[in-house]
């Protein structure tokens, strides 16, 4: 195979630390590494990327893309746009909140055919767990999902409901068999004092707080752990922002047990004690709770308890986010960031003195090994040239003439943040370059090869 471009920086992020090499890309792949400048054939297209950092192109593997059924609150094109504007080149689309939702082979289908022609980044699908659609596991995985959704209390959607503990120690198994994870929301709703101080302040941040306590996690993460346990199943939790359950995951993981989990930009970013009153734009379940618990979470990013950080982009029309009312109890629970996940995680281990490498195994690396993606996450020969090309050292201001999704709708709108992406290579073509996006959308579907 004979290499098709070349692409040269200083500074090139290597599973051996930042090296200044030549990438050699052909059908896709990087073919050759070459230190330092190489020298091209007259003629050859190179491209030359100076002081500015290659890295692996991120990956985001919780976003909800909503298409088909409510393409009006994101889609595919808007969405892999806002992707690859963010140096993110492979999405996982949630089983919701399109519709139909992705429960089994004919919604998944419909969601494959409603993206053809629309990727700028590559993207995977979860098929969906619910009440009673057991027998839709194994041809979803047969048809190429990545891993498999349950909530354990109300989605937000009536056609996604939540499944029970016990429903789910008759899956269980099926998913051990099946090799796939098994994604949950880990939030038990049980009576809590708080639902009644937020009926009496639909506006106050605090009493959103309390109405969804770190309990409710905790509880749900306990019993996560002995499912895992019981069935071997591979278990992961998803946006996880209680600290509190750490030491349960620390010491599922002490035991060998199949378990991963993630958490969100938001959950490390903000914290409640500076989130203004009715601005329902922070809105999101599990809640963005104090600063001392996100920098426990930010802590086990570090030491590995959490294995890596992902956006749950879920957006939503202005008025479903009620942003006149500022009502936060009728608010529809979910935070748009896709562009921005970079330069904020950049921006806080910048910092507190976290490496470029770390964050590329917490929004890359890690990311493509528990996808099961070895050819992703990674520069070296043979994987995909999948890269993201930007400027850790330069500043930008987050504001809506910047924002590439749908609804310029998020609480990062005003921050100043470090990580200027410059260009974004998907499958060895050029997907963005400086706030401008190529005619041929180069992303593909990945599916699971069982």
């Amino acid at each position: 195979m004979e290499a098709e471009k070349a692409i040269h920086s200083k500074r090139v992020l290597l599973p051996d630390g930042i090296r200044d090499v030549t990438l050699l890309i052909g059908n896709g792949t990087i073919l050759s590494i070459e230190p330092g400048k190489w020298s091209a054939p007259k003629g050859f297209p190179f491209i030359e990327a100076g002081e500015s950092l290659i890295m692996p192109g991120l990956i985001d593997s919780h976003v909800h893309i909503n298409e088909p059924g409510r393409t009006d609150w994101e889609g595919f094109e808007s969405m892999t746009k806002a992707a690859a504007a963010g140096g993110i080149t492979t999405l996982v689309d949630m089983p919701l909140n399109s519709s139909p939702v992705t429960t089994n082979t004919k919604a998944l289908q419909a969601k494959l055919d409603a993206a053809q022609g629309k990727l700028m980044v590559n993207v995977g699908c979860y098929g969906g767990i619910v009440p009673g659609n057991s027998d839709q596991l194994e041809a979803l995985a047969k048809a190429g999902v990545l891993g498999f959704k349950v909530f354990l209390t109300h989605s937000g959607i009536d056609e996604f409901p939540e499944t029970s503990m016990k429903e789910l120690d008759r899956v269980a198994p099926i998913l051990a068999k099946l090799g796939l994870p098994l994604l949950a929301h880990a939030e038990l709703d049980n009576s809590h004092p708080g639902q009644a101080e937020l009926e009496d302040d639909h506006y106050s941040y605090n009493a959103y707080l309390h109405s969804r306590p770190n309990t409710w996690e905790d509880e749900a993460v306990r019993q996560l752990i002995a499912l895992c346990e019981k069935h071997n199943v591979r278990t992961h939790i998803v946006h996880l922002s209680s600290a509190s359950a750490l030491p349960m995951i620390r010491e599922a993981r002490a035991k060998g047990l199949p378990l991963t989990a993630e958490t969100c930009p938001h959950y490390v970013y903000f914290s409640s004690e500076k989130i203004p009153d009715a601005d329902t734009r922070f809105k999101c379940a599990p809640p963005i709770r104090d600063a001392a618990n996100n920098q426990l979470l930010w802590d086990a990013l570090t030491d590995h308890t959490l294995d890596f950080i992902v956006t749950d982009h879920s957006p939503a029309p202005p008025e479903t986010k009620e942003l006149d009312s500022g009502d936060l109890k009728a608010a529809w629970g979910g935070i748009a960031s896709i562009q921005f996940s970079l330069p904020v995680v950049w921006t806080l281990a910048k910092q507190r003195k976290n490496t470029l490498e770390e964050v590329a195994a917490w929004m890359s690396t890690r990311v493509a090994d528990f996808l099961g993606l070895p050819k992703k996450g990674r520069i070296q020969v043979g994987a995909d040239a999948d890269l993201v090309i930007w400027s850790p050292d330069k500043k930008m201001k987050i504001n809506r003439n910047n924002i590439q999704f749908r609804h310029k709708v998020t609480p990062y709108e005003g921050e100043m943040v470090f990580g200027v992406v410059e260009q974004t290579w998907v499958n060895g073509e050029l997907a963005y370059d400086r706030g401008g996006f190529v005619s041929s959308p180069p992303g593909k579907i990945l599916l699971h090869q069982a």
